[in-house]
């Protein structure tokens, strides 16, 4: 949530931000934010000279009845009662004040940094490092992932269909043990890095899933468990992040690092053809995901750190990845700036997003209620997060491009934590 000083302070900043998001009547929008924001400590300044002059004349009226000065102190009674009256409606206006000021404030996405390209769609996105070497050729007679993966019994869509419904695949075999090896790998490179493993839950409540900016602008895209009124997680940014929701930190806590595996699940609306086959878009899927806790200060070089992580874990993986700065209208709705990777998929001919890299700055913190001690008070904190890594897409990529007529070549840091050195058929 954006902060009241910069939309007051900042305001062309902030207006040329959202205008690279294309977001509808911005100047509008913050206009009546700051209005609001008036009104409600002209309220609450009335409120508090009423409260004080209620206090002074209760106390008086003791007085008054004690020097038997009785119809001075139900005069003076009277005149408590009114003021109370007054109280009640000044505090029933600011609350409608206060509610409308929370709901504008919501809707406002994050302002983009200054490096981010304008642009309304994917297309408009910044290469920020291009792919430079050979990119895999395939033998003759190779298939997509999803014929793969009836041939090495890596997934089955059906079974999902038939327990589930459409979008819930079922790991098996070779390919359950591909997904739990992926994990280990994930988790292994991210503690090793310094990242703290958590384990998560699933669920979370609103105030959580609001906390990190998922509610209300992602509502239509979670799974709402409404008996118990709990959403299951989109990733595990949310209950990560929330671990740390009205704490205040030193700054020698600096950077807090996270990493967690968790299931994550996301009811978007798909689309139809080959671009959303098989692994390509599904309503559940494993990830691994990290997250950073940050001095404002040390924010964009750690994203700049972050980046760099998921590059390695990528190359470790010998898959082909090229790294994208997404524009304004492309950004998600909390990120201050995003770097997306994609890897190619010889089979599809296409690039697959994989990960996305994020700095909030204090968009979440601020909702968060996430601090830390500065010399002159507390401050918010920056919160980063990213895929390290998302598992669907990894797993296509890396059996279109690695099909042999010998079977699936196994990159080399996956034989400790597999077992073998390659994917054999079973049909």
């Amino acid at each position: 949530m954006l902060l009241l000083n910069t939309l007051r302070n900042d305001k062309a900043r902030v207006l040329a931000g959202l205008e690279k998001r294309q977001v509808w009547k911005a100047e509008e929008t913050v206009d009546r934010i700051v209005a609001l924001d008036d009104q409600r400590k002209t309220i609450q300044t009335s409120t508090d000279a009423l409260l004080a002059e209620r206090n002074q004349l209760s106390g008086e009226i003791g007085k008054l009845m004690k020097a038997g000065k009785r119809e001075e102190g139900n005069a003076m009674r009277d005149k408590v009662n009114a003021i109370k009256d007054k109280v009640a409606k000044g505090e029933e206006e600011m609350n409608a004040v206060k509610a409308e000021l929370e709901e504008l404030l919501l809707s406002l996405p994050n302002v983009p940094h200054d490096l981010v390209p304008a642009g309304i769609t994917e297309e408009d996105n910044e290469v920020f490092q291009a792919f430079e070497g050979q990119l895999p050729t395939l033998p003759e007679g190779a298939k997509p992932h999803w014929e793969l993966a009836d041939e090495y019994g890596i997934f089955d869509l059906e079974l999902g269909v038939k327990t589930t419904g459409a979008g819930f695949p079922v790991f098996t075999g070779q390919g359950a043990r591909l997904a739990r090896g992926l994990v280990n790998y994930f988790l292994d490179r991210n503690t090793a890095a310094g990242y703290t493993e958590f384990q998560p839950p699933l669920l979370v409540n609103e105030a959580t899933a609001r906390a990190t900016g998922q509610l209300p602008d992602k509502e239509g895209q979670m799974y709402h468990v409404t008996g118990d009124d709990l959403y299951l997680i989109p990733t595990a940014e949310v209950p990560l992040t929330n671990l740390y929701r009205d704490v205040i930190l030193d700054e020698k806590d600096f950077p807090v690092k996270l990493t967690g595996y968790t299931p994550c699940f996301r009811r978007e609306a798909g689309s139809y053809g080959a671009h959303v086959r098989g692994l390509n878009r599904v309503h559940q899927f494993d990830k691994v995901e990290i997250v950073q806790l940050a001095h404002p200060e040390k924010s964009y070089e750690l994203l700049d750190e972050m980046v760099a992580h998921v590059g390695k874990l990528l190359d470790e993986l010998g898959l082909p990845f090229r790294i994208l700065r997404l524009c304004g209208g492309d950004l998600g709705f909390t990120s201050a700036m995003t770097f997306d990777f994609e890897v190619w998929s010889a089979a599809q001919q296409r690039w697959l997003e994989v990960s996305s890299v994020s700095c909030f700055e204090t968009f979440q913190s601020n909702r968060l209620k996430l601090r830390y001690r500065a010399e002159k008070g507390t401050e918010l904190a920056h919160t980063l997060n990213g895929s390290a890594l998302a598992l669907p897409r990894i797993i296509a990529a890396l059996l279109e491009n690695n099909q042999t007529e010998d079977g699936v070549t196994l990159p080399e840091v996956l034989h400790g934590y597999l077992g073998m050195t390659k994917l054999e058929k079973v049909k």
